[in-house]
Order: C-alpha cells, then sequence, then structure tokens
C-alpha cells in the first residue's frame, strides 16, 4: 500500500497527463499516452479535441489540419464520440459483439435491446444504403423504425441517429468521418483496423491498465459510465492519499518520478478535470461548466477554461473566440487565489499562445 501526500497524487495525475515540463513528441503520442481525445460540438473557443491536443502541444506542435488527417488515415478513429488510436479499436470489438451485455449501463441493456430488435428492418435498410453508397450523413438514411426511440432529452424520436449510435455499440457501423458538424456514417469493417479481437477479459483488464497510466491514479470502483468508465479496476498497485479517504490505484510507473510543472489551460472536458469528485479531493478545486446557466448566474463564464499551474489549478479563463471579429477576447481571468508575478507571465504567455493558435488577435479586459 503506498502513502501518498495530496502533492504526491497532483503531482502523478498532471504527469500522466501530459502536463508537466516535458512536451510530447506529437499528435499520435498524445492519443496514445491519453487513450482518447473526447469529441464535444461545444465550441466557444475552439473543440474540445483540438483544445486538449493544443494545450499538450502548444501552437508551434499542433494544427487541427493534424487532427484531420490523422482521421482521414485511420490511425485515429472516432467511437462513441471519443477519438482513439486506431490499433486500439481490437479491445472494443469482442465487447461490441457482445452487445448489449458490455459497454451498456445494466439500467439501459433490456430496453436498448428490445428497442432495437422492434426496429431491425430499419437497421438492416440502413445496412443496405451504406453498403452501396456509404458514407452518408444520417439525414440520407431512411427512417422506417416501427418504435419510435421515446426521450425527454434532445434524441426524442431521432430514431436514425439513435439507432446509428447503437449500431456503433455493436460494431456494426462507424463514423468515417464529418462533412461540417454532420456525421458521416459507413459500414464498420469499411472504416476500422482489420485486426483480430482482443477476448474481453483481456481487452478489458488492458483497458483499465492504460486508463490507469492515463490518469496516473484513480479509483479502483466507481458508477457506472456509458463510454469511459472514470476507475480502473485492479491496474496498477493500492494507495492511500493523507487527508481523502478511501483507497486508490496509482501506476507505479509514476512513482519516485521529479516533477516539473508549467501553466496550462485546460478545456472543460479535459481528462484531469471530467472526474470532478477526484478533481475536489485531490485539488481542492471547485468547477462547473455554466453554459446552461442563466448569465446573471454564472460565476466563471459561459465556458471558463480551467487554470492549471504547476501541480495545482488556480483559477478559471473566461473568454470566447469572436471569429467574425477575427480576436480571442478575454472577459475575466478568475484568480482561486493570488497570483504572484511569475504566475501571472507565465498563465499571460499561454493565454496568447491561445490567441496565436487560434490566429486571433488577443483583447484583453479594460
Amino acid at each position: 500500500m503506498h502513502e501518498l501526500s495530496r502533492d504526491d497524487a497532483r503531482r502523478i495525475a498532471v504527469r500522466a497527463q501530459l502536463l508537466d515540463g516535458s512536451p510530447p513528441g506529437g499528435l499520435l503520442e498524445v492519443v496514445r499516452r491519453l487513450t482518447l481525445l473526447q469529441v464535444d460540438p461545444i465550441a466557444a473557443i475552439a473543440p474540445n479535441a483540438d483544445l486538449v491536443a493544443w494545450s499538450r502541444l502548444g501552437s508551434s506542435g499542433y494544427s487541427p489540419a493534424d487532427l484531420t488527417a490523422a482521421l482521414a488515415d485511420r490511425a485515429l478513429v472516432e467511437v462513441q464520440a471519443m477519438i482513439r488510436p486506431g490499433e486500439d479499436l481490437a479491445l472494443y470489438r469482442a465487447e461490441m459483439a457482445e452487445w448489449p451485455e458490455r459497454g451498456t449501463p445494466s439500467s439501459w441493456r433490456e430496453y436498448h435491446r428490445k428497442w432495437v430488435g422492434a426496429n431491425d428492418v430499419c437497421r438492416r435498410d440502413i445496412l443496405e444504403r451504406l453498403g452501396a453508397a456509404g458514407p452518408l450523413p444520417s439525414r440520407a438514411l431512411p427512417d422506417t423504425c416501427e418504435l419510435p426511440w421515446r426521450s425527454s432529452g434532445w434524441s426524442n424520436n431521432r430514431n436514425v441517429t439513435k439507432l446509428l449510435e447503437l449500431m456503433v455499440q455493436r460494431g456494426e457501423v462507424a463514423v468515417a468521418g464529418r462533412s461540417g458538424g454532420d456525421r458521416l456514417w459507413d459500414l464498420a469493417e469499411r472504416v476500422y483496423p482489420d485486426a483480430p479481437a482482443v477476448p474481453v477479459e483481456e481487452a478489458l483488464r488492458v483497458r483499465d491498465e492504460r486508463r490507469l497510466r492515463a490518469l496516473g491514479i484513480a479509483r479502483a470502483r466507481g458508477p457506472e459510465c456509458q463510454v469511459e468508465p472514470a476507475d480502473v479496476g485492479e491496474a496498477g498497485e493500492a494507495a492511500v492519499v493523507e487527508g481523502v479517504r478511501g483507497k486508490w490505484r496509482v501506476d507505479p510507473a509514476q512513482l519516485g518520478r521529479p516533477f516539473a510543472g508549467r501553466a496550462a489551460l485546460l478545456s472543460p472536458f479535459d481528462r484531469l478535470v471530467h472526474d470532478r469528485k477526484r478533481t475536489a479531493e485531490l485539488f481542492a478545486y471547485e468547477y462547473q461548466l455554466e453554459m446552461y446557466k442563466p448569465a446573471a448566474k454564472r460565476r466563471w463564464g459561459y465556458f471558463a477554461l480551467p487554470v492549471l499551474y504547476g501541480d495545482r489549478l488556480v483559477g478559471k479563463l473566461d473568454a470566447a473566440a469572436d471569429r467574425k471579429a477575427g480576436v480571442l477576447r478575454v472577459n475575466a481571468l478568475h484568480e482561486d487565489e493570488p497570483f504572484t508575478e511569475t504566475m501571472r507571465a507565465e498563465i499571460g504567455g499561454e493565454i496568447e499562445d491561445l490567441a496565436r493558435w487560434l490566429e486571433l488577435e488577443l483583447v484583453l479586459p479594460g
């Protein structure tokens, strides 16, 4: 049982996420180490996948064109709104074959099974249309569903979209690219690398190990998640963190290593802060994504970026990219603790690099 201070735990987490002072070699190395880039349509500053890559590589080391090219040549592939290394698909194919027993929260399994079964004619129509003419956007595919999808959210009656997403989980179709903001769908066999599927139990073990390597420190057990768990099972070695209740799993390769931190601006969906409970426990950092709150009730801004300095999360950057005006407009830089002159200079340098990467003029408040 490793006994870690909170400083130790934070440094392990930051270093594992490639946010220390040792920049990685390029985009593919970043994705292989992090295991994923989350796709999200919100782009108040830039799309999440691009922001995460930029925060590791900087304006001189990353261009969104790099991600476009890697997806086009299948070095990276999109699966359930996660961009993953193409070679990692072998770790998911056996689970797809067991759908919905694997990869679907237990509370949804029976409903998903019955709903897809009731709409088998539509499923076969989609496969036939994609086989003949794919890749295609969802609007080009026939909605012959006999049982509509019912939801209290945005997906209500979006039958084709929901069926496609479940067919991804079944390993039948895949996102082959994008046209504007629209996903282009094709048969999975024409998108995914042709590699033998790793047996489920072995694949789950390897995925836990890779997830722990990417997180550095994580809980062994956590709430059931739809796509990417926050826990890591029995991967790594047992640990406790001073002042934090419960047991953790730690990547032993991270233990005892020197730490050299830096300033970084993070996407709200960045994996360093994605698990808000872990963020509060290890970093004592309070954060909420406030885009869905009325403007008058926001404390930090519509799409505030968490600010990392060394091994601490020290503030939030309220900024927006106004591409019509050609500016990155900084509304506020919220300090969770007073910044020193050195902190202010280094964080300011990151803000300047963000504007440079976006090719926008930086406009500061006042």
